[in-house]
């Protein structure tokens, strides 16, 4: 038998990345997709892994659904509620069971869904799991006292949130640079409306007759069990879930046509901190626009970048640097935050992120550097897929967008489109000084 030395191990490791990164799908798992009459959507990824299996449950409903005035922080609000237990399995008897199984669960809501988690081993535990889950979406049970109780909890989140400078800023920075779009209000959402929820229970009640509705809801499942058993499973348990058949309608945003500026003072000592951003265009797995803008980000804004080697490591201005140009599904924001070190630095810092885009218009990247952060972005994806639950967990975000795991391999093709000259006309697109919102925050000075 051949033995490998560590380097040619190495070299063999290597090899096999840059196959996968130059031919095969990032994604290459087979999966199944089908559909209930109820409209909920199964998305069945069977694995050769043995004995694992993820179980994910996403609502489409997220800060984006909350379109109401007075009416934000409801999809947070049920993240918790899922977790009180209904009149079948009350919460001691299902945590109980959960536990026995060894099981690990856990939930998430963000701008666009709320996805929820379990993660079990064992084939002859998915039916138990299955029963357990479609019980609590489809019969969750709490009382008017209940919501109250709740509320007051969230209340308490949301102070320590905003205790957070990153998270301030943030929230001001959506509030300031949305009119109309949902998107003006974090997940958490705002303090007048938590305030106001122990009054809402009616309206809580109407919220989850829309949202938490099968034909809102995809069930993603990964791992060591049959499909057909599966599907046999989940018509049994959720077949007679009523659809909610309610159509979503998010304001249209309109297009910003001035600079806009905010400024926070922090009631106490803190590094400065700074945030730019511009209105971009939504998740697309066709318009090359995202794509071209996610490989900008990684270009000029990484940690080899030359404008973060200036401000963080060189002159040491700032002690971070770093673009967030998160994919929603309506268009969102393209943000660069800085924790700048001294409050006399704040206007530096900020004239140098806006020369730098500047360049970006003018300058194309060269096609080396490009490609580049094409590999180290599929790699980096690809890479993240090496458990069950990895495999599940990188799907998520994407099964929310577009509730068709293709649209991962899409996405790639369209990445290896891009040209120099396309990040070139997309900053001159997006990062217009009219379409930009500034926000500072700075603290107290030491005593």
């Amino acid at each position: 038998m051949t033995k490998f030395t560590s380097a040619a191990l190495i070299l063999l490791l290597f090899l096999s990345a840059q196959s996968l990164l130059k031919g095969s799908k990032v994604f290459p798992h087979d999966y199944k997709i089908e559909e209930l009459e109820n409209g909920l959507k199964v998305v069945s990824i069977p694995l050769n892994n043995p004995n694992i299996i993820s179980y994910y449950t996403i609502v489409r409903s997220g800060s984006r659904n909350e379109v109401e005035p007075g009416k934000s922080g409801f999809a947070h609000f049920f993240e918790h509620m899922m977790f009180k237990g209904t009149k079948k399995f009350p919460r001691e008897v299902y945590d109980d069971i959960i536990t026995k199984l060894g099981a690990g669960r856990n939930a998430f809501t963000s701008d666009d869904y709320t996805f929820y988690y379990v993660v079990f081993a064992g084939r002859e535990n998915l039916e138990k799991v299955l029963e357990l889950e479609a019980d609590k979406f489809m019969n969750i049970y709490y009382t008017e006292e209940m919501l109250k109780t709740e509320a007051s909890v969230i209340e308490g989140e949301y102070y320590r949130s905003v205790s957070n400078p990153a998270r301030k800023i943030y929230e001001i920075l959506r509030d300031t640079a949305f009119e109309k779009h949902s998107y003006k209000h974090t997940v958490i959402g705002y303090f007048r409306d938590i305030i106001d929820m122990p009054n809402q229970f009616e309206y809580s009640q109407l919220y989850r007759k829309r949202f938490y509705a099968p034909d809102n809801t995809v069930i993603l499942v990964a791992g060591d069990y049959d499909h057909d058993q599966l599907m046999e499973h989940i018509q049994k348990y959720y077949g007679g879930w009523e659809k909610s058949g309610y159509t979503l309608v998010t304001p249209e945003e309109p297009p910003q046509t001035k600079a806009k500026r905010a400024h926070y003072n922090w009631p106490t000592q803190t590094l400065p901190r700074l945030t730019v951003g511009f209105h971009g265009p939504a998740y697309s797995e066709e318009e090359i626009d995202k794509t071209a803008l996610n490989l900008l980000a990684e270009i000029a804004f990484s940690h080899s970048s030359p404008l973060y080697q200036k401000l963080v490591i060189d002159e040491q201005k700032c002690l971070s640097l770093e673009a967030s140009f998160g994919d929603r599904r309506d268009p969102y924001l393209l943000t660069f935050n800085s924790i700048v070190k001294k409050d006399e630095d704040l206007p530096y810092v900020e004239k140098a992120i806006f020369k730098e885009l500047e360049r970006l218009k003018k300058e194309p990247v060269s096609e080396e550097i490009l490609a580049d952060a094409k590999s180290n972005l599929k790699y980096t994806f690809a890479n993240s897929m090496g458990t069950t639950d990895g495999v599940a967990s990188a799907l998520v975000f994407y099964i929310n967008l577009t509730t068709d795991p293709e649209t991962v391999n899409k996405l790639f093709d369209l990445y290896e489109k891009v040209t120099p000259e396309d990040i070139k006309q997309m900053a001159k697109k997006y990062f217009k000084t009219t379409n930009s919102t500034v926000v500072t925050l700075s603290g107290g000075k030491a005593k």
